[in-house]
């Protein structure tokens, strides 16, 4: 793997340098695949090296490189050693790569790529992700799909790399909109529609009574008693809400498990109405907590009553807010999980929300908020099904599988599959899953149903079609390959791309790990799947001696495994047959 091949280039440099080998392994990259045949494997950044030395004592980078690469010695594992520009370049012995490779591909199989050098550092952590997070009572707007899935995704990286994740969905199921809705339902509900289409029949509830209390002030008054009866613990109040919150939640288990998400925690605002009010007596204590002339109460973290800093934590009637809540849940989880690192994973728009709590927790003497991190991601524009504007995300799971059936019955394979719709919907998701890991999360962006359902771009689905199409060679030719093979049968160029491009896993990995971006491994997973492409075209298995069918059998499973195993990580059960 990678990184045998980086610590026996370090250990020639380190003898050199006269620096420990672990100060160098970072500076020594894999070389991203080049259409010209003949590039070298690893490159070593001098400038890395120099990154301490102040400019006017920094030497000519090429020079640098030059009488470094003189220095060196090609061994058993280095064929081939020359510059760049800045870099000190080595290639591997051929067939040692390839041995090397592909037998660390089989052997680690799902932590290919994991157990590099790169995270042999890297401490233990407990990690406390929460995210997706739709408001009860509501049907599950298409707006939470993004947070529902790069919160999945954060948590499957975080966890491929050995932490204890937690995964929390922090339901809005707590505030003013359940004091309408309670009064909505007592005046328009029907117990038989509640229990046959619950979010349904509370959706169209909420949408009467907001008209309703428009015109009428009496209809408004009547929800905020309903919420100040909730807030102070009224059982019949309490019994409703919880009704509506436990259709709620069994409604959304069938879209996740749909979506393939899970999670250890079902929380929500409604667990922290008690808390917060410990936590506006604490910010009373140390002298925080202001009062309004309309009676709310307010936290001014500029202390110049600058209206941006000027967050409100208590209504005028006592009852709590957002904000409140959030702290409390935040004091909570610290309690309770002891957590190394807490994620948000929410819309940029909270932006401003999440730095206030932030900045609160910092006043209140809470240092562990230092371990608390927002990650923002942009808007999706223009997602519509035929019927229009699209609001909820189930329309688009559906639209996508009945889509899928369509594409998949117009060429002819779905006679093949004992299940076509289960195929259909993993096959449209990581279509939709692709179209919007492709660029930074914090980008907007426009919605495309043409674009998400090409099998030639660089999309989901041809992601999914690679996978099977390799999976079917497998089926096709058996597995008697996996046991030895002979390195000489694949020193074609199409074979050393396949192999130069596994060796660059980790070091992806290690990218998304970092800053915390699919887009990394989403480009990785579609490079891959070119070179696996134009060696499916060009290297024959059929009719091939068997020593050469046998070599080029293992190839193509070491890319099936790697792009499963990316696939994975992104929130893609990848398909064996589409």
């Amino acid at each position: 793997m990678a990184c045998s091949f980086r610590r026996s280039i370090a250990s020639q440099l380190s003898r050199v340098l006269d620096l420990p080998p672990e100060n160098l392994i970072k500076s020594i990259s894999a070389v991203p695949v080049s259409k010209k045949e003949e590039e070298a494997d690893f490159q070593l950044s001098v400038d890395s090296l120099l990154e301490n030395k102040r400019d006017h004592l920094r030497p000519d980078i090429q020079d640098q490189a030059k009488r470094l690469a003189e220095k060196l010695k090609c061994d058993t594992v280095v064929s081939e050693i020359s510059t760049g520009q800045g870099t000190v370049n080595f290639k591997i012995n051929r067939e040692l790569l390839t041995k090397t490779v592909l037998q660390q591909v089989i052997e680690d199989g799902s932590k290919y790529g994991l157990k590099s050098e790169l995270f042999s550092d890297l401490p233990q952590k407990k990690i406390v992700v929460e995210f997706s997070s739709p408001n009860i009572a509501k049907k599950f707007h298409v707006g939470h799909l993004r947070s529902t899935i790069i919160g999945n995704f954060i948590a499957n990286l975080k966890e491929a790399l050995g932490h204890q994740v937690t995964r929390i969905n922090y339901l809005g199921d707590w505030g003013m909109q359940f004091g309408l809705l309670g009064t909505g339902f007592q005046l328009f509900g029907y117990e038989e529609k509640l229990q046959s289409n619950p979010l349904q029949h509370l959706f169209e509830v909420y949408v009467q009574v907001n008209k309703e209390a428009a015109d009428d002030k009496n209809i408004a008054k009547s929800a905020h008693e309903f919420f100040q009866r909730l807030e102070l613990g009224d059982v019949q109040a309490l019994s409703l809400w919880q009704k509506f919150r436990d259709l709620s939640i069994e409604e959304y288990i069938r879209i996740y498990k749909r979506l393939g998400v899970h999670f250890d925690e079902y929380s929500g605002e409604s667990f922290y109405r008690e808390k917060s009010q410990e936590v506006l007596k604490l910010l009373d204590s140390k002298g925080l907590l202001q009062k309004t002339v309309k009676g709310t109460a307010v936290v001014d973290l500029s202390g110049k009553g600058d209206p941006s800093s000027i967050c409100t934590v208590m209504r005028s009637d006592g009852t709590s807010l957002y904000a409140t809540r959030d702290l409390a849940a935040a004091i909570d989880r610290m309690d309770k999980y002891n957590f190394d690192t807490m994620i948000y994973v929410t819309d940029k728009g909270q932006k401003q929300h999440f730095q206030h709590v932030f900045q609160m927790l910092k006043t209140m003497g809470y240092d562990w908020v230092e371990r608390c991190q927002h990650v923002p991601f942009g808007v999706v524009q223009g997602m519509k099904t035929r019927r229009g504007d699209v609001t909820f995300l189930e329309d688009v799971l559906n639209e996508i599988q009945l889509r899928m059936l369509q594409n998949m019955a117009s060429i002819k394979t779905t006679k093949e599959l004992e299940n076509p719709q289960e195929t259909a919907e993993r096959v449209g998701l990581a279509a939709l899953i692709i179209q919007d890991f492709r660029g930074l999360l914090l980008s907007d962006y426009q919605f495309s149903w043409d674009r998400v359902f090409q099998s030639r771009g660089d999309t989901g689905v041809f992601l999914q079609y690679t996978h099977a199409r390799l999976h079917s060679l497998e089926e096709t030719f058996g597995y008697s390959y996996l046991n030895d093979f002979n390195p000489a049968c694949l020193q074609e160029p199409q074979s050393i791309s396949i192999l130069q491009h596994l060796l660059r896993f980790d070091e992806v990995l290690y990218r998304s790990s970092q800053d915390l971006q699919p887009r990394h491994i989403v480009s990785y997973l579609i490079t891959l799947s070119h070179l696996a492409a134009v060696a499916h075209k060009t290297l024959q298995v059929k009719h091939s001696p068997p020593e050469v069918a046998g070599a080029r059998l293992l190839l193509f499973r070491a890319a099936r495994c790697v792009l499963a195993n990316g696939m994975k990580l992104l929130g893609i059960t990848p398909v064996s047959r589409m």
